[in-house]
């Protein structure tokens, strides 16, 4: 999951191992005795002893809390935990780093490891429990670390890979408003990312998915829409590719479906008026929906429920039934020859996207 980087072993000079089990160099002017330390830590990581190397960096902790290789041997410290199989242990050690030594040369590197082990958490690794057994969600400890890397690394090319692993982390588990703002916030940070139209069209896909049904808030449906409009402009090819006509007819019927429920719902509690108030928002604002034919089917039962004075200031939904099916619908509330109009077989479409269910009331007889 980590390491050091190699290279560093390439540009150091000559050492010999001491009887005292420590590396001396040949010429002692060179280097000072905190450095020679590190690198005796480093080396024994690189050769695949991480116990050595975090036994001699704990030595040096211990024995110099204010030493002035101090980030380094916290780095050393957390990458032997990691190879032996303990990041969760690490993460103390990466943190002392990135919260008192932002300004060392171990700074970026410690948020990197971080990083992987984010990474490997949002995939489904497990923490240790008692040492041994990896049976610990640890799904908020990646949410916190992808958080905390963005806000400490701002701009930076890991922050980006922060933040668009962290929307996909509540995408994946359909979180889809966490996801939306995740994915919001990565198009306001990177605007020229190489992955921004994925999370332009991601950002779309969990609006559309925080929507659950005509009973429930359509905040989603029109920031979807909102966002295809916008992609129809900026982006005309990315909006083709997302099939954004397509999706502005499903948003545009599960609106109206969801202003259809609202008035069965006003029905239902004998509050005629406020039923139609919402019958008209369908007709007028969504007449080529699916939605627009159930309300013309359900107008006369709104209409002979209210007083004749109001219903007269109606608009004329029989002529907007005649325009859309050809058929014929009562005039006068008071009128019930058809109380329901029927919808002819070859107009009979199903919506585009999937809603939930709106069983209207039998007409009284």
């Amino acid at each position: 999951m980590c390491c050091f980087d190699a290279s560093a072993l390439a540009r150091q000079d000559s050492f010999q191992l001491g009887p005292d089990d420590r590396w001396e160099l040949e010429n002692e002017g060179k280097v000072n005795t905190a450095a020679k330390q590190v690198l005796q830590a480093r080396r024994a990581l690189a050769l695949g002893e991480p116990q050595r190397a975090r036994a001699l960096a704990s030595a040096y902790l211990d024995k110099f809390p204010g030493g002035e290789v101090r980030p380094e041997m916290l780095l050393v410290r957390g990458d032997a935990l990691v190879e032996m199989g303990d990041e969760y242990k690490a993460l103390f050690d990466y943190e002392a780093i990135t919260r008192k030594y932002s300004g060392s040369r171990a700074f970026v590197t410690a948020l990197e490891r971080e990083y992987q082990i984010a990474v490997a958490y949002a995939d489904g690794l497990r923490r240790k429990f008692l040492g041994t057994f990896r049976i610990l969600d640890a799904s908020d400890d990646a949410q916190e670390l992808l958080i905390r890397i963005q806000e400490r690394l701002p701009g930076s090319r890991l922050a980006e890979d922060a933040g668009m692993r962290l929307a996909d982390f509540y995408f994946e588990r359909s979180q889809m408003r966490l996801a939306a703002d995740a994915y919001d916030l990565f198009v306001q940070n990177y605007p020229r990312s190489e992955q921004i139209e994925k999370a332009r069209e991601r950002l779309i896909q969990s609006y559309l998915a925080s929507y659950r049904g005509p009973r429930y808030d359509d905040t989603g449906l029109r920031d979807a829409k909102r966002r295809l409009e916008l992609l129809r402009v900026t982006q005309p090819s990315l909006a083709q590719r997302v099939g954004s006509d397509a999706l502005l007819v499903r948003i545009d019927e599960s609106v109206a479906r969801k202003f259809l429920t609202t008035a069965e719902w006003y029905l239902s509690i004998g509050d005629p008026v406020s039923a139609e108030l919402y019958l008209r928002r369908v007709v007028e604002l969504h007449p080529a929906t699916v939605a627009a034919l159930d309300a013309l089917r359900l107008a006369p039962r709104i209409l002979a429920q209210m007083p004749a004075r109001i219903a007269a200031e109606t608009p004329d939904y029989q002529a907007m039934a005649q325009a859309l099916l050809g058929a014929e619908a009562p005039r006068q509330p008071g009128v019930q020859a058809r109380p329901e109009i029927p919808l002819p077989a070859s107009k009979s479409l199903a919506p585009e996207t999937p809603v939930e269910a709106t069983v209207n009331p039998e007409p009284d007889r």
